[in-house]
């Protein structure tokens, strides 16, 4: 198989679970709905950092050999799951304490400023377990040890733009005004299923990490 039809291989396989709803896309979907454009394509920009650093770290081999020590990998789970259970908590917190049902961005409490959801964007993915494993598994199935280096930095780059291009296009979509006052009116809805999404995959990482067994 030549480079190019690897990195459209790698590109195919990545759009697809990029496509596939979980816990970046709850993010977006919950925060630039209810915070706008600014703040969603904040998140963008975090999640897709996160994913460039997955990408390189699986590449150089760095995240198989976390994988690979039981010990650190536990305690790459408890993180990520304990990152996963408080944005459902805060997502809670927020709901509650939104006593108006049409709190619009400029008026929410829970984000504050650009800075602070870039690095929710980058928490919620660089610490969840799953990601690292997803990577670890696509770049050692796609991209070959043999591959030349300018191969593997191509590799890298679409995967890193692929992501920014989706939660960018998602974020700005969420956020247009038509759809906005659709889905202000369901927003509380929507934060109650993402923290709920939030907490189940939490709790389901840490459980996963036996530390209760």
């Amino acid at each position: 198989m030549n480079e190019l039809t690897i990195l459209a291989t790698l590109a195919g396989v990545h759009m697809i679970a990029l496509l596939s709803p979980g816990p970046d896309f709850a993010l977006v979907l919950q925060n630039a709905t209810r915070y706008g454009r600014a703040t969603g394509l904040a998140i963008a920009l975090g999640l897709s950092l996160s994913i460039l650093a997955h990408t390189i770290l699986s590449i150089t081999g760095i995240s198989l050999l976390v994988h690979q020590h039981p010990q650190l990998f536990m305690w790459v789970q408890v993180a990520g799951g304990s990152v996963l259970m408080y944005l459902g908590l805060s997502a809670i917190k927020g709901l509650l304490a939104a006593t108006e049902p049409a709190q619009t961005a400029n008026d929410a409490p829970a984000v504050r400023g650009q800075k602070q959801a870039f690095w929710k964007g980058v928490l919620t993915n660089l610490f969840n377990p799953k990601a690292l494993v997803f990577f670890i598994s696509l770049m050692s199935t796609l991209v070959p040890a043999s591959m030349s280096a300018s191969g593997k930095a191509m590799a890298v780059a679409v995967v890193f733009l692929l992501s920014l291009g989706w939660f960018s296009s998602l974020a700005w979509l969420l956020s247009g005004s038509r759809v906005q006052q659709v889905l202000t009116k369901v927003a509380p809805v929507i934060d109650g299923l993402c923290a709920l999404l939030f907490l189940l995959l939490g709790g389901a990482v840490v459980w996963q990490a036996g530390v209760f067994g």
